[in-house]
C-alpha cells in the first residue's frame, strides 16, 4: 500500500481545531481546482515532501503538548485508505483527529467517520456555480451527500463558506443557510475572501468582497438561523 503523501506541515494551531491545541498535515492531491485555491502547490498527487514515518516520531514527540491533529490539504481524503490509516496511528497516541474537507469523498468519509472527532465542511457556493468554481460537476452532490453523513453519525462539525463574490452574493449566501438550516447544521462559519492568486481580467475590489460583511441585517438574520454562527473578516 502507498504511504501517505505529506506536502505541508504546521507544528502548532490554535484555529485549525476549535478549543484545541493542535498541528496540522497537508496531504497531497485535490479533485478540485478552485479559482480561489490557496494552496495549488498541493493540488497534484504525488509525491510529497514529508517523510511520513519521520513526521510520525514528530507526532509522538507532541504527546502531553498538542491536544489534536488535523488533516487538511489538497483534500487529504483523496488518498483513500493511506488517510484513514494513518489517522488510525495518530489517535491511537491519545490525539483528537480533525479533518478540513471538500466532500468529494463520502465513501472515505463513511470508512473514517469512527476515527475523526471535527470535521471542518466546504460548502463552496450554489448548485448551479459549483462547476465553475471548482471544475467538477459532481462536487456538489458529493459535498452534500458528506454533508448527510456527518449529521447522521452525529459529527462534531462546521460547515464553511467563503465569500467570493464572483462565485457567492447575498441571494447564494441565503440560498445556501437555508438548504443548511433544513438539515439542522448547528455550526457555520463564513469567511471573507482573500485574494490570492487573481489575475487583471478577474480581479475583486474590497468592497465586493465586503458586501456581505458590512450588511447588518443579514448579519443577524443569519445569526438567528443557527446555534453559532463565525464571521471570519
Amino acid at each position: 500500500m502507498r504511504d501517505i503523501q505529506i506536502g505541508g506541515l504546521v507544528s502548532f494551531t490554535t484555529i485549525d481545531y476549535p478549543g484545541k491545541l493542535a498541528a496540522v498535515l497537508f496531504l497531497v492531491g485535490c479533485p478540485l481546482k478552485c479559482v480561489y485555491c490557496s494552496n495549488p502547490h498541493l493540488l497534484c498527487p504525488g509525491d510529497g515532501e514529508y517523510d511520513p514515518e519521520r513526521v510520525m516520531e514528530w507526532i509522538k514527540s507532541r504527546v502531553g503538548k498538542l491536544e489534536a491533529i488535523v488533516f487538511s490539504g489538497g483534500e487529504a481524503l483523496m488518498q483513500g485508505n493511506a488517510t484513514v490509516d494513518y489517522m488510525r496511528r495518530v489517535r491511537e497516541l491519545g490525539f483528537k483527529i480533525g479533518l478540513h474537507t471538500n466532500g468529494f469523498y463520502p465513501n472515505t468519509l463513511i470508512d473514517a467517520i469512527d476515527i475523526i472527532d471535527w470535521v471542518g465542511l466546504d460548502f463552496k457556493a450554489t448548485c448551479d456555480k459549483y462547476p465553475d468554481l471548482t471544475g467538477q460537476h459532481i462536487a456538489y452532490n458529493n459535498m452534500l451527500r458528506s454533508l448527510d453523513i456527518l449529521i447522521e453519525h452525529k459529527k462534531d462539525f462546521e460547515v464553511r463558506i467563503t465569500c467570493d463574490p464572483r462565485f457567492v452574493d447575498k441571494s447564494d449566501l441565503m440560498e445556501i443557510m437555508g438548504i443548511l438550516q433544513q438539515r439542522n447544521v448547528q455550526n457555520v462559519a463564513i469567511q471573507k475572501y482573500i485574494p490570492h492568486f487573481e489575475d487583471e481580467a478577474h480581479k475583486t475590489t474590497d468592497a465586493m468582497r465586503n458586501q456581505i460583511f458590512v450588511d447588518a441585517d443579514l448579519r443577524n438574520q443569519i445569526n438567528n438561523m443557527f446555534k453559532s454562527v463565525v464571521w471570519r473578516e
